[in-house]
Order: structure tokens, then sequence, then C-alpha cells
């Protein structure tokens, strides 16, 4: 039954999605509004489609029906509640089912934003660019990646269950939905875009709709990259948060071709410039989400990350390379509308700052898409595997990022047009001090390095530009100033330089050795003493896990462990972590008692502010929420006795005067946009 519904599902939502198609194309082709209302009807089949196939499968794994082969390859009776559910995305085809249904999720959503609007020619085609996107995952379900296959002979009784890494910490359950949330987000202002460029409604319109969308899209995919650096401190034993796999890469890529775009698109909102550079931006970052599908679940790379070989690859890949013709064909056939007509007054802007900021951010994405693609290409070429370690991301990256907290600080003061002297003296003279102070007390409090005293400074001036502004803002209006996406932004940016400063501590001044110890055996570390007490098999519900108990500073008591899974081929290791606000300590068990009684051999890391890395991502979050919520709106006039000296300097809100608008896309009319 669960197979048969299963089926179901995903045959409905496949041809919910052609069928929308279709009409909606006849409908756009023919101009006729009922057509386009009818269009949108298959919105609701696609979601129905894709919430039985969903729920069939849970059903299937909850209920341990092994005559599917996903629940027999990947569930088993043994496994906990809260990892048997999970084990829908633990897997290739079940992770393709989460993908369609958050997809359809967003499709829906747009469908009921819009739907007064359901004859608007850019909701048209915005909602049959979705639908060609779901179409192709739903048919991936109909052929390589079909989920509801059957056992064929003897059903089994039980099976090995999820991957051992992804059944021993909770965090399961919330990275991986989010990720995808976030992938799958960057669907909407895509299908906007392509819209705008079939009809040629190329302004600040569409912008101005997929604001929002583009926001909650970036802020999700933030959590889940976050969540993920968390997942791998606490589960993987290594130490370590983030290593430059491949599979991180492919998250983080999109990431920061949406953070680029972000920024850059308000420079075409206030002038109407970089028209280009935001459509590339967008469709990239869209195109990058493609691309990192391909990359983890079609075999070609060696991860923990990414799932198994499987014959996904050359389809998603087809599609990637569709996807990239056909916006870079219409970028083309647009070139002379999408012309700015605007221009930059002086480099040293806000708008100036900003384009600096996009051609970071693009070499970012760059040197980190080469690095992760190189070994790839190398092996397609001559046939030999080479890897493209940690070495070369650091050693490239640092500079781009210790130029990118530089922005981040100046680029908010600066004004539009252009900046004068004593304008920058004025507004950056307390973040500069800041940035002074903080390395001077480092130094004093022993830091050394270049590298990571400038993270520091930089850190500082960029954290104190923000707090200005923000201090600025709660005294204009109060704490509902802080609402809204400048201030939202700037809380983003604190985030931002938390996480940057967290990263340089824990990466220059971390401490990590191995030591043998007999029970009552007591070892030092970067100030902090273990003392190894002893150890002991707990049987979970499912796993054998050896326990070693090592107290730590003569308090607490940590239990790092061995655990050995069914069918699994090696122990794994479970670290144990005390979380501090200044460092933590995070133990191994490297290799256990022989004998009862006997000598283990524990692992210690002790790295500092590795605890804000997660408070930072705590606050991007919180920033992208205050951007995303509408913000306090001027008055149209204001007295001069009210308006402070930033404001008229031109950091204050600006004038909606000055602002490039769109007349058809905001001005009404047939095909008009209402501003949002």
């Amino acid at each position: 039954m669960d197979a048969a519904i299963g089926r179901a599902g995903v045959l409905l939502g496949f041809l919910a999605a052609v069928t929308g198609i279709v009409t909606l194309a006849w409908g756009l082709a023919r101009r006729r509004p009922s057509l386009l209302r009818s269009g949108q009807l298959y919105t609701w089949l696609l979601l129905s489609g894709a919430v039985g196939a969903l729920l069939a499968m849970e059903h299937a794994l909850l209920t341990h029906n092994f005559s599917l082969k996903y629940v027999a390859d990947h569930g088993s009776r043994e496994t906990p509640l809260l990892f048997t559910v999970t084990t829908l995305w633990s897997a290739l085809e079940g992770s393709i089912l989460l993908w369609v249904l958050v997809l359809a999720g967003y499709i829906a959503a747009v469908a009921v934003r819009f739907r007064s609007r359901v004859t608007d020619p850019l909701v048209g085609w915005a909602t049959l660019t979705s639908y060609a996107v779901a179409a192709f995952f739903f048919g991936l379900m109909l052929g390589p990646a079909n989920p509801f296959r059957s056992v064929h002979g003897v059903v089994p009784l039980d099976g090995p269950g999820p991957n051992p890494l992804l059944q021993n910490h909770p965090l399961v359950a919330f990275h991986p939905p989010l990720l995808y949330a976030g992938y799958v987000g960057f669907t909407v202002p895509f299908a906007f875009a392509v819209a705008a460029l079939v009809t040629g409604r190329v302004g600040e319109g569409w912008l101005v709709e997929t604001r929002r969308w583009t926001l909650l899209a970036w802020g999700l995919l933030t959590v889940g990259v976050v969540l993920g650096a968390w997942w791998s401190y606490e589960v993987l034993g290594w130490g370590g948060y983030w290593a430059w796999d491949p599979v991180e890469n492919a998250s983080f890529l999109p990431w920061l071709c949406a953070t680029a775009y972000l920024h850059s698109v308000m420079v075409q909102e206030r002038r109407g410039m970089l028209r280009v550079w935001n459509l590339s931006l967008l469709l990239a970052t869209f195109s990058l989400t493609i691309l990192g599908t391909f990359l983890t679940r079609s075999g070609v790379l060696d991860s923990v990350h990414a799932f198994t070989e499987s014959a996904l690859g050359p389809a998603i890949l087809a599609f990637f390379a569709l996807v990239v013709v056909v916006v870079v064909a219409l970028i083309g056939w647009r070139g002379d509308q999408l012309r700015s007509p605007g221009s930059i007054d002086s480099p040293i802007s806000r708008e100036g700052a900003f384009l600096g900021n996009n051609l970071l951010f693009a070499l970012f994405a760059f040197v980190v898409l080469l690095g992760t693609v190189f070994p790839l290409l190398a092996e397609a070429v001559n046939g030999q595997r080479i890897s493209v370690g940690r070495p070369y991301f650091d050693t490239m990256t640092e500079p781009i990022v210790l130029a990118l907290l530089f922005l981040m600080a100046v680029a908010p003061a600066l004004p539009w047009r252009k900046a004068s002297t004593e304008l920058l003296r004025h507004r950056l003279q307390w973040p500069a001090w800041a940035a002074v102070a903080t390395i001077v007390v480092s130094v004093a409090l022993g830091v050394r390095g270049v590298e990571t005293l400038t993270a520091f400074g930089l850190g500082a001036f960029a954290a104190g530009a923000a707090v200005r502004q923000l201090a600025l803002a709660a005294r204009r209006s109060g704490w509902a100033g802080l609402v809204g996406r400048a201030n939202g932004g700037m809380v983003v940016h604190i985030g931002v330089v938390v996480i940057a400063v967290a990263f340089a501590a824990s990466q220059s001044f971390g401490h990590r050795a191995e030591y043998r110890l007999a029970p009552g055996q007591s070892a030092r570390l970067a100030g902090h003493r273990v003392t190894y007490l002893g150890a002991r098999q707990v049987r979970h519900p499912n796993r054998l896990a050896l326990e070693a108990s090592v107290r730590v500073d003569g308090a607490r008591v940590m239990r790092p462990a061995l655990s050995e899974f069914p069918f699994a081929t090696q122990a794994v290791g479970t670290p144990s972590v005390r979380v501090g606000p200044a460092d933590d300590v995070y133990l191994t068990l490297v290799e256990g008692p022989s004998q009862p009684g006997g000598d283990a051999v524990i692992g210690v890391v002790v790295q500092p502010l590795v605890s804000w890395l997660w408070v930072g991502g705590g606050l991007m979050a919180v920033g992208t929420l205050l951007a995303a919520a509408p913000g306090r709106r001027r008055r149209p006039t204001q007295p001069a006795s009210e308006v402070s000296a930033d404001e008229v300097a031109g950091a204050g809100p600006e004038p909606e005067g000055e602002r490039v608008l769109e007349p058809a896309s905001l001005a009404g009319g047939v095909a008009g946009i209402p501003g949002g």
C-alpha cells in the first residue's frame, strides 16, 4: 500500500507540473486569462502529490515496511524514533523526496501571495518556471531516484539502519531540512528573474516582489550551513567544524553569490544600476544549487557528507547545463534593456563600495569553485586523482575575507554618489578607535601573528561601525528603529564579525594532543586538567558503546565513546564536548582499554571561542528576520530641528525621490506590480 500511494503521489506531482506548464504556456501565448487562472490551480495537485508521497514513505519507515527497498536498505527496527523519521533524508532517494516537498511548499506559498494577480504575465512566467523545476525533480523520482521500488525476492525481517554518522546526534533532524529549505528557496527569485527577462520587465519591480523571498532563502541557508558546521564538530570526532570539504563548499558557493546579490540589489533599487550584475548573481545562485545537487548526489566526490554513487549525475548535470544556457541566452536577448540609467559618480561612495563588495564575493566564489571542481576536471582529463586541501583554501580566501571585513565597516558609512573626507572622518572615527584598542589589548594579552591581529582589528572596526549605526537608529526611533532592512543588515554584520573572530581565534590558538592514561592518571593541556577514571560498555537501542569517563578540571565528568553499530565495518567515535564562553574542551576516545582496568588513549582538543561561532549564526538569523520585517516608514516631511547630523550627511533614511523605479512595474496597470 505504501509503495502504491507513494508512486501515485510522485506521478500526480509530475503530471500536475507538466500539465501546468502546458496550460500556462498556452495561456501566455494566447493571452487568455482563464488559462492563466487554470494553470495556477495545478499548484495544489503538485503539493498534494508531494505530501502524499512523503507521508507514504514516513509511514513505511515507521511501520518497518521492508518490502520497500529504501526501507530495507536504510531502515531498522532498532533505530530510535527520531532517527527513523530522519531516515527519510538520510539517503539519496529520500532526500530528493524532501526536496520536492519543500519546492511544492514554496510554489504553494507563491500562489497564495499572488492569488489576486494570477493573470499577470510576470506571475504566470514565474509559476511556469517553478513548475519546470518541479517537473525535473519529480521526473528523477519516476526514474533513477525512485524511492518506492519494491524488494525483489524474499522481504528481509530487518535492515541495517541509516549511516551510523546520521543516527547519533539530534542535529540531523534540523541541519538537512533547513539547508534544503535555503537551497530550494532560491527557486522563487530565480523564477521571477526568468519571468522578468521573458516579459521584458527588467527594471526594479520584480526585485521589490522577491526581496523577502530571497532573504528567507538566504537566512535558511545560513542557518543550515552553521548547523552543518556544528554537526560536524559534534559528530565527526576530529575537533574541527569546517574543513573545506567539497560538499561543504557546495552549500557555501550559492551562499556567497546570494550574499553578493543581497548587497548589490540595493544599488539597483536606489540608482537603477548593476542590473546585469544582479541578474547574473541571482541566476548563478540558483545554478550553483543545481551544481551542488550534482556534486552531492552523483557519487563523483569522496566525502562523508556525500551520498553514494548513483545514476543521477548525467541527468542533474544536463539540467544544470540547460539552466545556464537558458539564462545566459535570456540576458543576452535583453542586453539593451538591461543598460543602467545611472552610473557611479565616485568610487568613494556607497554604490562604489557595493561594487567592490560584488567583485570580492565573486572572486571568493571563483576560488572556492576552482578548488572544489579542479580535482574532478583533472581526473576527467588525465585519469589521475588529485586533491586540493585546506592550505589552498586558507591561503587564497584569507585576504578576501579581510578585505570584506574592511568593506563591512566602510560601506554603510558611505553616502550615495560621493563622500567627503570630513564625512568619513566623522562616521568612522569611533569604529577606528575600537579597532586600535582591540589590537592593543590583544597584543597585551599575548596575541601574536599579523593575520590574527588584522582579523581582530578589522572585526572590531566592522562591529564598531555596525553598533554605531544601530545606536543612531535606536536613538532616532527607539527599539522599533532596529526593524528593517538596513538595521537588520547591521545585526547580520555583527553576527558575521563574531563568526570571523571566533574562527580566527580557534584556528590560531587551538591545542590538541593524545594521551595514553591509566585509570586515575591525569594530563594537562592549555591550562586544563583531564583525569581518566575508567571505561564501561553501555547498550543503546541502536548501538553498543564503549564509554570512557574523564573528569575535566576536577569537576564535570565527560564521556567520549566508541560505538559499534549493526552492519558497520568499524567503530564510530562519539566525542564529548564541554562548552564554555572562553574555550571548549573536546574529548575523544581514540583507543579503548584492551582489558578491564587497562589504559586508554584519550584525544584532547582545546579551542578558544568556538561557542561564539554558533552565537554568530544566531545573530545572523535574528538580523535576517529584522531585515525581512517591514521597516518604519519615514514621514514625508521632517522639521529641520529633528534631522540628525548623520541624516544631513546622508546616513539616514533615503529620500524616496532619488530611488529609480520602473513605472510599468510599480505603477499598476494591466501588468503592474504593486510595491511591497
